[in-house]
């Protein structure tokens, strides 16, 4: 049975992301290396990526009176 790896936070996700940039910038990565880590480093830009939208629209609803939600919009 396959050991499901625990979700990291936003915030573990942009540190792990910061750390790979860094390895890869220092340019004493092996090549096979560096592409697996660039790879990784993909997965996780869009992982961040996905929680920022879903926190943007979370936050760009607003609760009604009535308890109902509707998309906050500034109006002119």
């Amino acid at each position: 049975m396959e050991k499901k790896e625990k979700e990291l936070s936003f915030e573990e996700s942009i540190k792990k992301l910061e750390t790979i940039v860094k390895e890869l910038e220092s340019g004493e990565v092996l090549l096979d290396d560096a592409i697996n880590k660039f790879n990784e480093a993909c997965v996780l830009a869009k992982t961040c990526d996905e929680k920022l939208k879903n926190a943007t629209d979370s936050i760009n609803k607003i609760l009604n009176e009535d308890g109902s939600l509707k998309e906050f919009t500034i109006e002119e």
